[in-house]
């Protein structure tokens, strides 16, 4: 009888495990070659500012996903970094791409692997928005890139087109269904908790129309610096409460005050009255003894 020979027992992997390694230090070795930095510099100042403003926001005021697993990223937010789907594909570079529930790069940026945003390094999963800013009519954005957008299994695909340059409207939103992408009618994008919409205002010391992140209900999800301004004025708010308050309370004080005075007053008052009435028996009863003195008998 031949013995089946365990490969763990011998000190072997099997021959998936060796396998699986090998296709792994094969993916490694590629990845070294991988240009994930070109050195293109952003199109324009609004292209900037306008990534700035879809990441800041939401690391300073907004707390992610309510689940997420453990030792994983609830979310990365990340502007102008490679979106590599495909061992031999280009990267795609969005203005801005979300990634939800992934386990973020490693600690050493040095490493090319934590670079760029490589899908079979984030657990298979794709970022979930990915958003681009048309400066011109060269890049592609609802042609090209979407196809490529659509391939890499992003779920939300966003066009902002604040000089409409592809077309009249200045935003379009795509959610994958199927293969492909639909239109959606509203900005609340529900697989991502959270909303895009349009908004005329200053960034930066600079008025323009923005893309903002809101929350489903569509309230904006503030700037560190609207952040800090709300909270002054809730500071501020709360000190005016305060005051308030205080002021109502010296009020209170002054006006009880000022019925312990009118009580006092009352009082003194009534003792007033009180000893003139006194005064006045003792003066009918001194009468009345004078005239029994002189043999009159007072009348009762």
């Amino acid at each position: 009888m031949n013995a089946t020979i365990n490969p763990r027992e011998t000190g072997q992997a099997p021959n998936w495990e060796q396998e699986l390694a090998e296709i792994g230090a094969d993916i490694e070795r590629e990845m070294e070659n991988l240009v994930t930095e070109d050195d293109t510099p952003v199109d324009n100042i609004l292209s900037e500012k306008q990534q700035r403003l879809l990441t800041e926001p939401l690391y300073g005021a907004w707390p992610g996903p309510a689940q997420c697993t453990p030792g994983h990223r609830r979310f990365l937010a990340l502007a102008n970094v490679g979106l590599f789907y495909a061992l031999r594909e280009p990267p795609l570079v969005p203005d801005m791409m979300l990634a939800l529930d992934v386990p973020g790069p490693g600690a050493d940026l040095s490493l090319k692997a934590n670079r760029s945003y490589f899908i079979w390094k984030q657990g298979g999963k794709p970022p979930v928005v990915a958003i681009e800013v048309v400066s011109n009519r060269e890049g592609g954005e609802d042609s090209e890139k979407l196809r490529k957008y659509a391939t890499a299994r992003v779920e939300y695909y966003v066009i902002f087109d604040p000089w409409r340059q592809l077309s009249n409207r200045v935003l379009r939103i795509y959610q994958l269904t199927g293969q492909g992408y639909l239109e959606q009618a509203g900005g609340v994008l529900q697989g991502a908790g959270l909303g895009l919409r349009l908004w005329q205002g200053e960034y930066e010391e600079m008025e323009a129309l923005w893309l903002r992140w809101t929350d489903t209900t569509g309230r904006l999800i503030p700037t560190r610096t609207e952040h800090a301004e709300q909270e002054r004025q809730r500071i501020l708010t709360a000190e005016q409460h305060t005051e308030q308050e205080r002021q109502r309370a010296l009020n209170a004080e002054s006006q009880a005050e000022q019925e312990r005075q009118r009580a006092e007053q009352e009082r003194q008052r009534a003792e007033q009255e009180r000893q003139r009435a006194n005064q006045a028996e003792q003066q009918v009863a001194q009468l009345m003894a004078r005239l029994r003195e002189m043999g009159v008998e007072p009348p009762k």
